[in-house]
């Protein structure tokens, strides 16, 4: 084995590829025959999406695991631990499996070079491999079409809300960025979108290549009932359902497209009304109005862009506090930040402004250039900046009385370093 300690793989892997970000399914395909995963043995359900993606995944496992299905789950980034991205029965695997499954990956991998998401993804699977899980919930890590998951075909495919982000890579409108995650899409295999208003270039792709879609507002809906809800697909409902755990109005919209993949998983995994309580109930995310405990009130959510921004500002907005609302923001340059500020600035009372110190971080000089043009530089004058987050949240909560409300968002690294 190469190394002994998880830390010093990941270190190695950081800076094993030329790029971190290289997106192609040939390395990572070669890789996974070499090891023999192209058939891994179970069922797989491919989450792509700009926002939601998480929520989505977290209700599918929680649902499952309900149920008393053996579940895996892969996502990322993660917040605290790289342990968090692979997931068996909702508890994440131990360093000793990741270690395990590197040491696989490398001997394996020969003179083909992978970069960290790569060496990840192939980690999962062949952890869920191991472990004999009967169904994993998988998530792309960015597009769908060249994304390393992508290199296991979908028993079912989910698409979550299409927005712009990760222009870079993905193009820069929406019917782009939705031709990328229809790569996700497999001939003849069942598809949900749970996206109200899908890119056209999504639909075509699907109808061209024979992947029956079961679409948001045509094949299934769903509406708020008081403090219950009720879904519906055709002859299938289920009524009197609980509202999900995971704060926010959208999390319906997220949550009818779980129960829309169940319905195409119900021959194979039948789930019941019980397990579909139970999951809603007993879902957990943190990083997703993530509200900490004690006086003044925290609310920990990862928005980085300005879909997820404006989801944010609405919840806000529903659930007022007393007092004023501060944020502590962070962000990565490559975010539209001048347009993820302005979907905030109407929630936004006080705004403190962190560096973050990982690649592609923002200066906060460069966030209060932002907020100038949004608010204009009389108002983003009194903005403050920070050399780091703690920094931030530390005179926020100072200067914050008992009955203000403190927000810190911006991005993955922004929470993580809340919570850490």
């Amino acid at each position: 084995m190469r190394f002994h300690t998880l830390d010093d793989w990941l270190h190695w892997q950081e800076s094993l590829h030329p790029s971190e970000i290289e997106l192609g399914l040939e390395r990572v395909r070669a890789v996974l025959e070499r090891m023999g995963l192209a058939d891994p043995g179970f069922t797989v359900v491919t989450v792509a999406g700009t926002n939601g993606k998480g929520s989505s995944v977290a209700m599918l496992e929680s649902i499952l695991n309900a149920a008393g299905y053996r579940v895996g789950s892969y996502t990322s980034p993660h917040l605290l631990r790289y342990n968090e991205r692979i997931r068996i029965q909702g508890e994440p695997v131990s360093d000793a499996e990741l270690c395990d499954s590197f040491a696989r990956i490398d001997a394996a991998r020969g003179d083909i070079s992978l970069t960290y998401f790569e060496f990840g993804t192939l980690a999962a699977i062949d952890c869920l491999r191991r472990r004999a899980v009967e169904i994993a919930v998988l998530e792309v890590g960015l597009g769908g079409r060249l994304d390393a998951v992508n290199v296991l075909d979908a028993d079912v495919a989910l698409i979550t809300p299409v927005a712009v982000d990760h222009v870079a890579w993905l193009g820069e409108d929406r019917e782009a960025i939705g031709r990328e995650k229809a790569g996700i899409l497999r001939a003849g295999r069942p598809a949900v979108v749970s996206d109200p208003e899908p890119p056209r270039s999504l639909l075509e792709h699907a109808r061209e290549l024979g992947a029956p879609l079961a679409l948001a507002g045509r094949d299934y809906d769903f509406a708020a009932q008081g403090g219950q809800w009720r879904w519906v697909a055709g002859e299938r409902r289920r009524e009197a359902l609980p509202l999900p755990a995971l704060r926010g109005g959208f999390q319906l919209a997220n949550a009818a497209g779980v129960l829309m993949v169940l319905a195409q998983l119900a021959e194979r995994f039948p789930v019941d009304q019980r397990a579909v309580r139970a999951g809603l109930l007993s879902v957990n995310l943190p990083g997703r109005f993530q509200v900490l405990p004690g006086r003044p009130l925290q609310v920990l959510d990862v928005a980085h862009n300005p879909h997820s921004a404006r989801a944010l500002a609405q919840t806000l907005a529903r659930q007022p506090c007393a007092g004023r609302t501060r944020a502590v923001l962070g962000m990565l340059e490559d975010k539209d930040i001048v347009a993820t500020l302005a979907c905030l600035r109407e929630v936004i009372d006080h705004w403190y402004l962190a560096d973050l110190d990982v690649a592609r971080g923002a200066p906060a000089e460069r966030l209060r250039e932002a907020l100038a043009s949004v608010l204009g530089e009389e108002a983003a004058v009194q903005a403050r900046c920070f050399a780091d987050v703690p920094a931030a949240r530390a005179v926020a909560l100072q200067e914050a009385a008992g009955d203000d409300r403190l927000l810190i968002c911006g991005s993955f690294h922004t929470v993580a370093a809340a919570l850490a």
